[in-house]
């Protein structure tokens, strides 16, 4: 593994003594990958740079690892006719994903520059919504005909596998109007006696995706089957391209840094992923607002509860200095059940069906560790505040408290996803204040009714 800062500062040593020979042999002579990594840490002069100094195949592979908004940058500032090449060494897939993140007018003049068949068929992946199999998939599929022995289909492959910038892990089988019939595997292939017709070694029974498939319906049928590539069909049975596993892997990754989001409070409706962390701060303030605001009314509900009983803060002003203590744990074991809850679903060990059962689970835990946490809590108040009465009632307010956040933390993604809407916005700070309110308001009303009147 290359030392990045160490690389960084070499070729920025480089740059000021003018070696352009030198620059190219260097960059070309990293991995892709750790390229993408040396960009990143370049000053934007820098890296616009060294992009032009790249082989233009060097360069596309470069383009597939990084962000979006680097992407465009990069392909925005040098000669058109450069970043057309570039683009088309792309798989469809890929250069569709670049193009959309261009402007429209950018985009098109791209797509006016690139070679007529690859810009139709980068121009029909743009049609589907980006979320969809149809716009995931590469068109470019290896197709034989059910006629052919696997003689033809060895030739077939040589000729056009490396022609088409295509990936090789299955050859489908179609007839002439493309509709999908068989699947074979390149294992198969080489394993058959070469005089076989493709219809003797193909499989019938084909798992496939359709064009308007989403994204988490696609990472399912991933994990479920293991295969390493699925066709993807139209409404009649046409194939229209593939899905690999390494979309897959970036669908998979995309999804769990979206559910860590919106576990947090940030939404990524409003703004994009990448815009988030290192974009126009602008838009890092609306996606991170909306829940706030909405944590805020319900903190403004928990001041209400505390002033509701401002009497009891009178006449025992003590018991203030625990409700950090019970707001506190509620909240954090409240948002260990969510987010149990919600991976559950993503990976399939959680189902509506096993509602009860996660529900019953949980609050059993909560009840435990409340429990244990509620006695500690006595003997260390009994013994800081020397008074029995007070350390019972905070531990009583502690266990109950860690139960019912328990309960309302596995609850909630169960309602939402009954009301087929992502569990993953049952978002940290919301749960949090809703244990919060509910943890005052059973705290004051234990110190009420049974502490006040003792002491």
């Amino acid at each position: 593994m290359i030392n990045i800062s160490n690389v960084v500062d070499r070729i920025r040593e480089i740059i000021d003594d003018e070696t352009v020979i030198q620059l190219k042999d260097e960059l070309n002579g990293y991995h892709e990958a750790d390229l993408a990594d040396i960009f990143q840490e370049l000053k934007p002069e820098e890296r616009l740079r060294c992009f032009t100094l790249l082989e233009i195949e060097k360069a596309a592979d470069l383009i597939e690892y990084l962000p979006p908004q680097m992407q465009v940058e990069l392909l925005g500032e040098i000669d058109e006719d450069l970043a057309s090449k570039i683009l088309t060494q792309l798989p469809h897939d890929a250069a569709a994903d670049v193009l959309g993140d261009m402007e429209d007018d950018a985009s098109e003049t791209y797509l006016d520059k690139l070679p007529h068949k690859f810009s139709e068929e980068v121009r029909e992946l743009l049609t589907y919504n980006e979320d969809t199999a149809g716009g995931i998939m590469n068109p470019a599929v290896l197709t034989v005909n059910s006629d052919m022995s696997v003689t033809d289909v060895l030739n077939h492959i040589r000729s056009k596998a490396e022609l088409d910038n295509m990936e090789l892990y299955y050859v489908y089988v179609v007839d002439k109007q493309k509709h999908l019939l068989g699947v074979v595997s390149l294992r198969k292939l080489l394993t058959s006696p070469i005089n076989q017709k493709v219809e003797d070694i193909m499989i019938s029974d084909i798992v496939k995706l359709h064009v308007d498939d989403y994204s988490d319906y696609i990472v399912d049928e991933f994990m479920k089957y293991q295969y390493n590539a699925l066709p993807v069909v139209d409404l009649y049975n046409r194939l229209k391209g593939m899905i690999t596993w390494d979309d897959v892997h970036d669908l998979v990754e995309e999804e769990t840094t979206e559910e860590i989001y919106q576990s947090s409070g940030i939404s990524t409706e409003l703004v994009d992923e990448d815009e988030i962390l290192s974009g126009n701060i602008v838009n890092a303030v609306r996606a991170r607002t909306p829940w706030l605001f909405i944590t805020l009314l319900g903190e403004f509900i928990a001041v209400n509860v505390a002033h509701y009983f401002d009497h009891t803060l009178e006449a025992l002003p003590i018991i203030a200095i625990f409700m950090p203590l019970l707001a506190g744990l509620g909240g954090n074991i409240g948002t260990q059940s969510i987010t149990l809850m919600v991976r559950g679903f993503s990976t399939g060990q959680v189902s509506i069906n096993s509602a009860l059962h996660y529900i019953l689970r949980e609050m059993l835990i909560g009840l435990v560790i409340g429990t244990t946490f509620g006695f500690l809590v006595s003997m260390v108040t009994w013994g800081w505040q020397h008074n029995i009465e007070l350390g019972l009632i905070v531990g009583l307010a502690m266990a109950i408290n860690m139960t019912m956040a328990t309960v309302i933390g596995t609850f909630t993604p169960f309602a939402l996803k009954a009301a087929k809407i992502d569990p993953a916005v049952a978002s940290g700070p919301v749960i949090a204040t809703t244990i919060d309110v509910l943890g005052l308001a059973i705290y004051f009303t234990l110190v009420s009714t049974f502490l006040v009147n003792v002491l």
